[in-house]
């Protein structure tokens, strides 16, 4: 038999309630799902959790995994992209100003090029990024900070494309343009020509 005939089985069994299936479906698939965790989750014990959570929900779902529709790889990796995203909703819901706060604090420290100047430059495009309403202020987030596609942010936001890709469009100009509002006040000393 080829690895390809064994997979729906295993996925079958697991349906059936067979654990050792689960924990060889575990051994075999716990490199890729810890791989696509950690691209999003920065915080280990979260990943590790999340990965525990993945897990679980393989198990749940086992019965709906139909070989026609894709291979084993792929209905693990669909259900880890999933849990993913409800995790990045989460923490966004949570206190999306903390998470962005501490992202940005982590670039700034860990850029090679940082200086004093630079520093000034995140903290005001921070302060510009909180006075923006709480939608554009989270879909920014969502892209920047965390790297996000758009239709990653469509699916964890529910919003339409268009509005993702507006709201990304107009946020990032915004920013653009207040940060050198405030550099040209800076360069005249705060003196209005």
């Amino acid at each position: 038999m080829t690895a390809l005939t064994d997979q729906p089985a295993l996925l079958e069994r697991i349906a059936q309630g067979d654990q050792e299936c689960m924990r060889r479906l575990i051994d075999q698939y716990t490199g890729l799902v810890w791989s696509l965790v950690r691209r999003k989750v920065s915080n280990k014990a979260d990943a590790e959790d999340l990965v525990q959570d993945i897990f679980a929900e393989i198990w749940k779902c086992a019965k709906r995994y139909k070989p026609e529709m894709g291979s084993e790889a792929t209905f693990v990796s669909v259900i880890t992209r999933r849990r993913v995203i409800d995790y990045i909703r989460k923490v966004t819901r949570r206190d999306p100003e903390v998470q962005f706060d501490g992202a940005v604090e982590y670039s700034a420290a860990d850029t090679p090029q940082s200086n004093e100047t630079s520093s000034e430059e995140i903290a005001s495009a921070m302060d510009i990024m909180r006075s923006m309403s709480p939608q554009r202020r989270q879909v920014l987030e969502l892209s920047v900070i965390h790297g996000l596609s758009h239709s990653q942010i469509v699916e964890s936001t529910s919003m339409p494309l268009g509005t993702v890709k507006a709201h990304i469009r107009r946020g990032l100009e915004e920013v653009r343009s207040m940060l050198r509002s405030r550099a040209s006040h800076a360069s005249t000393g705060g003196v209005s020509p």
